[in-house]
């Protein structure tokens, strides 16, 4: 039987000392590793090969790192990305996971904890994508909305097509596989980020916002995604009483 090929990952990263010892470690423990040491060099590696996870330093040369993960989330990439930075704000952390970015480690950093939080990454999209794939089906369908967890499209009750960003599409998917139940913020966080990522759980109430935008009907009224106060959110495929 062959061995499952190793997951690649694109570090990009202009300290080249560290760099090389990140490289080094990851090949160790048996990561295939891309290195280059500017934005837009990412960036075009980025979009013309696959990838399964892409550390980025967010201060780089040419093109930032925050620049550069906004851009293929903008065109539609969906790979996972762990940011590096000197910055550790509260405001720094959660600007660069709402650009897209899945999890923010500040420098200087424990090699474990450089490891652990890889591992959790690719943990998490492993998750996502073994769901998908379960017998329910990779299409979820309720109060005229339809969204495939493959492709990341949906298709809203009014017509409208949208795409889904990956922290859109993991938030869904935790809430419908427990539908009426009541998902506290905490879990939300654990299961899509990382409990060690968020300074707060503002962000998972403006990722909740975005998709009572995409999906229901009235989003002062919500029927679908309803807020349980002080707790967290309960996901109705039939929608609430009007």
């Amino acid at each position: 039987m062959s061995l499952p090929a190793p997951n690649r990952i694109l570090l990009v990263e202009d300290d080249l000392p560290l760099a090389r010892g990140m490289v080094e470690n990851l090949r160790a423990e048996g990561y295939e590793i891309e290195l280059v040491q500017d934005g837009l060099t990412g960036l075009a590696r980025a979009r013309n090969a696959d990838h399964d996870l892409l550390i980025l330093d967010v201060m780089l040369p040419r093109m930032s790192g925050l620049e550069l993960c906004a851009t293929l989330r903008g065109e539609g990439k969906k790979t996972p990305v762990l940011f590096l930075t000197a910055r550790g704000e509260p405001d720094d952390r959660v600007r660069g996971l709402e650009a897209g970015g899945d999890d923010y480690l500040t420098k200087p950093f424990h090699l474990e904890e450089f490891l652990l939080r890889i591992k959790a990454i690719l943990r998490r999209w492993e998750w996502y994508r073994s769901s998908v794939a379960t017998a329910a089906g990779p299409v979820l369908k309720f109060g005229g909305n339809e969204v495939d967890f493959r492709s990341f499209n949906a298709k809203s009750w009014d017509g409208s097509t949208h795409d889904l960003t990956e922290k859109e599409a993991m938030i869904l998917k935790v809430l419908a596989e427990r539908p009426g139940e009541v998902i506290a913020r905490e879990d939300l966080i654990e299961r899509v980020w990382g409990m060690d990522v968020y300074p707060s759980t503002r962000t998972v109430d403006n990722f909740i916002l975005r998709l009572r935008k995409v999906f229901e009907r009235e989003q002062q009224t919500p029927r679908h995604f309803i807020t349980v106060r002080g707790v967290g959110y309960r996901f109705l495929p039939e929608g609430s009483e009007p």
